[in-house]
């Protein structure tokens, strides 16, 4: 086999289906996540805190159109998330875009996109943990009046020694995943609907405030001003691809992967919608400017008291704590996946044989992510996890035209309406948000790029498991 014969070699989506029982239900993990808890994650990983406060940049750029930008930024979300539900119904493993890269792009690629979701879900739970701190801060503020001093809730740079509560959200985390995926799964539902019943507690006491004369410049700034916020609040959108992390431990895969995706899309982008339609109704566009917490402002402004501000101040707390879980345990699933087919030391691929969950997977991903949460500041990093994201949106959508072609036949439980149209969309969707990042974003992300392809080159080429197979078909060939 030549050089770039082994960098393209694909893995078949029967041999994935054969290693994790899809069809058996039969698999090296536990199958324990029904259809709820599964549509759960989806949620949960995705309304974090960006639509408590993502107002404040999108509003202003907008005006009361940002409306529309929120349902664009849906439509394009949405478009990759239909592609991912295609995909999850027909391979539904534990690597997400990772596997089904392996299976229609080949090795190298796979390698690549699997740096780009462990850039997105590490460095991102870090991100969020980080901010956990500082709402938990502002809650113990409201209802107990203290706060924790900075050295122990800052990173050294910003004044502090270690950011002591963003490393304890991460233990909690993961012991919740090392008790196993079910209580994980069932945790993250009951945040799910604490921090949706919050949301519906604004729509609700908002709607009490609506003055439809704020609607009358709609769109102040033109189609320039609602593309560029729809730039901006695409990334509320991020977290539907964690469902696909879940393949292994999903009761009915091919059912419930598609179905799951479906759910949470429609659900978040429904929610998003109806909070900013109202937030606009309850508040002049030109009040969003700079405003901080302005979900919380708005109904102190409607409501005459500072209670909403702890209750919305209570709901970050919940959103943060939920979207670091899920996140973190898809980073330790993906890793599962790559450590089976040999790209990543077998470490991470080793199941406790009690609660069949990657105990030692879970505990160095936790140490690393709390190191970085806690010790370091990473608002530029980030930055990072947006690129990764929208590189592997961009992987799954052609994966879904490749695999249409090379796998005419293959059982499919959802396929993509207005094909091929929809894949296409869904690409020139995920470039146009990502012409608009930071050029530096896109310089580190490529030296990111590069650290994988080396690593695979000296690691992974060799230690493939699907290079192996060849490699001993190949000697019983020649010894017959």
């Amino acid at each position: 086999m030549t050089f770039a014969q082994q960098l393209l070699r694909r893995k078949p989506v029967r041999q994935m289906e054969d290693e994790t029982g899809a069809d058996t239900g039969k698999s090296e993990l536990k199958r324990t996540i029904g259809l709820t808890q599964l549509a759960s994650f989806g949620i949960g990983a995705t309304i974090g805190t960006g639509i408590f406060f993502v107002l404040s940049e999108a509003v202003p750029i907008a005006g009361p159109a940002a409306i529309i930008s929120f349902v664009i930024a849906g439509v394009v979300a949405g478009l990759t998330a239909l592609c991912y539900a295609e995909l999850a119904g027909a391979v539904p493993v534990s690597g997400s875009s990772y596997s089904y890269a392996y299976s229609t792009l080949g090795e190298l690629a796979a390698v690549v996109v699997g740096a780009c979701l462990l850039l997105e879900y590490g460095v991102s739970a870090a991100a969020v943990s980080v901010g956990w701190s500082q709402y938990l801060n502002q809650l113990l503020n409201n209802v107990f009046g203290f706060q924790l001093p900075d050295a122990i809730s800052l990173a050294p740079e910003e004044g502090g020694v270690v950011n002591l509560p963003a490393i304890i959200l991460i233990l909690l985390c993961g012991v919740l995943l090392i008790r196993g995926a079910s209580e994980s799964a069932k945790t993250n539902a009951i945040m799910v609907a604490i921090k949706l019943g919050i949301l519906a507690m604004f729509i609700v006491i908002g709607v009490f405030g609506w003055n439809s004369d704020h609607f009358e410049n709609f769109a102040p700034f033109g189609l320039t001003g609602i593309t560029s916020a729809a730039g901006i609040v695409f990334f509320s959108y991020i977290g539907l691809d964690a469902v696909s992390t879940a393949g292994e431990e999903v009761k009915d895969p091919h059912r419930n992967m598609p179905l799951a995706i479906l759910i949470a899309l429609v659900t978040v982008t429904g929610v998003y919608v109806a909070v900013v339609a109202v937030a606009i109704g309850a508040q002049p566009a030109e009040e969003f400017e700079d405003q901080k917490a302005g979900l919380a402002a708005i109904l102190e402004n409607i409501v005459g008291s500072t209670w909403p501000g702890t209750v919305i101040a209570a709901g970050a707390v919940i959103s943060i704590f939920s979207v670091t879980l899920v996140v973190i345990y898809g980073q330790t699933r993906i890793l599962f996946a790559m450590s089976r087919d040999g790209m990543v030391p077998p470490v991470f691929h080793k199941v406790n044989s009690r609660t069949l969950t990657p105990i030692p997977n879970t505990i160095i991903v936790c140490l690393v992510i709390g190191v970085l949460a806690g010790f370091i500041p990473i608002n530029f990093l980030a930055a990072m996890t947006s690129i990764g994201t929208l590189v592997a949106f961009l992987v799954v959508s052609i994966a879904v035209v490749i695999l249409r072609r090379t796998e005419p036949n293959l059982p499919r439980s959802f396929k993509v309406p207005l094909y091929p149209l929809t894949p296409i969309l869904s690409v020139a969707g995920c470039i146009w948000i990502i012409k608009d990042l930071r050029p530096a974003t896109i310089y580190v992300f490529f030296i990111w790029v590069g650290v994988a392809i080396v690593w695979y080159l000296a690691y992974g080429i060799r230690h493939s498991v699907l290079g192996r197979g060849e490699k001993a078909g190949l000697l019983a060939k020649d010894e017959s």
